[in-house]
């Protein structure tokens, strides 16, 4: 079953269960494209901003009570419900650069629903005093915005809490550090872990600091940042509105102008999404490699058992969860330089790169979430930390000869170390053997306790 839709460029048939009009009918049959479609955190931000440009028209005089309570009405119930609704929002990702088809996707759903009460038009009423070119901008805003302050910064706190009680717990467990992947002096576990916190806590910290630069919104710059066909302080106004009905200080760009061609805070953000990655990398394969054997490997560390490892080799575990998020890390690498690329791509007025940017913005932040949360309770809750192998592999490095240098000098040091290991003698032997040390001094200066320190 159809009906029959009609926009400016004639008529359309669209189906009868459809809630959209003729505009999204046509991105749809133009643009059958991938399977990416537009994310849903970016489509209930759009919604949210018609619901306040409706508010804010009606003050303005622009908009009769009712129908501005029409569409504010519409707008409420595809928020209390936009996950099932979703499906009244099928175009795909692939589409015009300034994300128009969308944005008159929204138009369209809303003014279908608000039409069962008043007589509304997607373009005239639900889009009033707006432009594509400022209100897609606005929502990859607070889109973005929503998914870390909401999403990821959540969990990166529970990171921080559980890498604070591992680096406590473990403060005193002797281990051997390592340096180009070979053994260098001793270290502490805790002081290990203590540096995987400290890359999360920056990471953190460089996230909260530069999202802070999504807050800005271009609605009011409407075509090109000139505002017009926009009340004045339109913008303003509507911010201001965003920020009483959603708790976040949004505020309005000051200059549309670079709000609509400039991608920049949004790739400024991604960047330390990216670094945050980079982090995360890291702290996956040190876990790895500390847990690789069980018996042929470092075996530091014991990995939880989680899930069979092998379709050929019975009892095996690997360490999944680290390819799992290593993966995910090498994904947030290709999407930053998708929109370090298409952010540079703002010609004159416009960025025509807007929905590939929020798309991979969002799969980033979503990834990382999903991917730390299940780190976290798949590998950091339940790793064993092997505290007798550790201090195994401490007491067999033979730069523990490092602290032996101030005594008997870097070129003698060098000696003993070379004797042990080519005669495989612990480095007490070979130091009494060469006459450089009595037992009693070797058991002073080789003392674990006087070579670590914070």
């Amino acid at each position: 079953m159809s009906r029959i839709e009609q926009d400016s460029m004639g008529e359309i048939k669209v189906s009868s269960e459809a809630f959209w009009g003729a505009q999204t009918q046509r991105s749809l049959e133009n643009f059958r494209i991938g399977t990416e479609k537009m994310p849903l955190p970016l489509i209930e931000a759009l919604v949210h901003i018609k619901k306040a440009c409706a508010l804010v028209n009606l003050r303005e005089g622009k908009l009769s009570v009712e129908k501005s309570t029409a569409i504010q009405d519409a707008c409420t119930l595809l928020l209390n419900d936009l996950n099932r609704n979703k499906t009244h929002f099928p175009l795909s990702l692939w589409q015009t650069g300034s994300g128009t088809q969308t944005n008159m996707n929204v138009n369209e759903v809303l003014a279908h629903l608000a039409s069962s009460s008043q007589s509304i038009h997607p373009n005239d009423h639900v889009n009033l005093s707006q432009s594509s070119n400022d209100v897609f901008p606005t929502a990859m805003h607070m889109a973005a915005f929503g998914q870390i302050e909401n999403k990821l910064l959540p969990e990166i706190e529970k990171w921080l809490e559980i890498l604070e009680e591992m680096e406590n717990t473990y403060a005193h467990v002797i281990k051997i550090g390592r340096t180009h992947l070979q053994d260098a002096i001793p270290i502490t576990f805790g002081q290990e872990v203590g540096g995987w916190k400290a890359m999360i806590e920056n990471s953190r910290n460089a996230i909260q600091s530069s999202s802070k630069t999504l807050l800005k919104l271009a609605i009011g710059g409407t075509a090109v940042g000139t505002g017009l066909l926009a009340p004045e302080q339109f913008g303003r106004k509507v911010a201001k509105e965003l920020k009483k009905s959603l708790g976040v200080p949004f505020v309005s760009e000051p200059n549309k102008f670079f709000a609509l061609t400039s991608h920049q805070p949004l790739s400024f953000v991604h960047g330390s999404l990216r670094a945050l990655a980079g982090d995360l990398m890291k702290i996956a394969n040190d876990i790895r490699w500390l847990a690789s054997g069980p018996r042929n490997g470092l075996g530091e560390l014991t990995l939880p058992t989680n899930e069979p490892g092998s379709s050929i080799m019975p009892g095996k575990v690997n360490p999944t969860q680290a390819e799992a998020l290593t993966m995910i890390v090498a994904q947030v690498m290709g999407n930053d330089t998708t929109i370090q690329f298409s952010a540079s791509q703002g010609n004159f007025e416009l960025n025509v790169y807007k929905p590939v940017i929020i798309y991979n913005f969002i799969q980033s932040a979503n990834l990382l979430a999903d991917g730390m949360e299940s780190f976290r309770k798949k590998c950091l809750n339940g790793l064993i930390v092997n505290e007798e192998k550790m201090l195994t592999y401490a007491n067999n490095s033979l730069m523990l000869v490092t602290s032996l240098a101030p005594y008997i000098g870097y070129d003698k040091a060098t000696k003993v170390a070379q004797k042990a290991y080519s005669e495989k003698l612990s480095l007490k032997e070979s130091a009494i053997l060469l006459g450089y040390a009595t037992q009693e001094e070797l058991e002073i200066w080789l003392d674990f306790k006087n070579m670590i320190h914070n």
